[in-house]
């Protein structure tokens, strides 16, 4: 078992406190983003972070477990969709602006020198937030992980018309990347592709995402842009048991080599 650090802290963007948990003390710094209606403590009483508890310990990964809002926004069809949009827009830019500057804060407090590679990964809508920070702030997020993501917009909108919204534009990742501009490609070009790594199964109540999954990573292809899909067997389930084993073998996959703690 490891100990997590609890913080409640407010933000301007949101008008609200936000709480989030930090298990480790030093390491490359990971927000970790939960599922659809979840909360900041969703990774640990799952099993996420017992999952990568080695590398916590080793000092190898520090995991910033962060509180979603879908709830009050994409997921609530009974606010206007442009009010939707608006509150995704406003949980990204708490995100990016004000979260993952305290994360770079903390992590810093943590070692000798500051940590500047910053990563991101999320399960079901989490990995939908996750990939869109690493899409849209590529100079912030190094990488990201997507477990089982939903990444067109459209499953949320009830059948209306999305693409002329700017707002739910900016926030599509089947939407943005075909345009010029609304993202940094030159800079997505150039990374390595598990810096993007996106899995799903093809098990029970995987179908949306492994849909979605796949069609991602064509479009990020299509686009020359690296990603790294992984498609696991017909057992594995949209779920957080099959999320936990995932997230065990990526997380060392992609932070194991991390310095030792001196």
């Amino acid at each position: 078992m490891i100990e997590g650090t609890y913080y409640k802290e407010w933000s301007p963007t949101l008008g609200r406190d936000m709480e989030f948990k930090v298990f480790g003390h030093r390491g490359c710094p990971v927000l970790a983003l939960p599922g659809r209606g979840g909360r900041f403590y969703d990774w640990e009483d799952q099993g996420l972070v017992a999952a990568c508890a080695p590398l916590l310990h080793a000092g190898k990964m520090q995991l910033f477990c962060a509180d979603g809002l879908d709830g009050e926004g994409l997921l609530d069809a009974d606010l206007p969709l442009r009010r939707r949009a608006e509150m995704q827009e406003e949980y990204f830019c708490y995100l990016t602006r004000e979260l993952a500057p305290r994360i770079l804060e903390l992590n810093a407090a943590g070692g000798k020198t500051p940590k500047t590679s910053l990563w991101c990964a999320g399960v079901d809508i989490g990995a939908y937030q996750a990939v869109n920070c690493r899409l849209r702030r590529p100079a912030l997020f190094t990488g990201a992980v997507g477990l089982s993501g939903l990444y067109d917009l459209h499953r949320f909108a009830q059948g209306q018309e999305i693409a002329r919204d700017d707002l739910w534009l900016r926030n599509s990742p089947t939407e943005y990347l075909h345009k010029d501009g609304l993202t940094d490609k030159t800079l997505l070009a150039q990374a390595k592709p598990d810096q993007l790594t996106l899995c799903a199964g093809q098990g029970p109540y995987e179908q949306d995402a492994l849909a979605d999954t796949q069609a991602l990573a064509q479009l990020l292809q299509a686009q020359g842009l690296p990603v790294h899909l992984e498609v696991w067997g017909y057992d594995v389930a949209h779920d957080w048991y099959w999320w936990g084993r995932q997230w065990n073998l990526f997380a060392e996959r992609l932070f194991g080599q991390q310095g030792k703690e001196e």
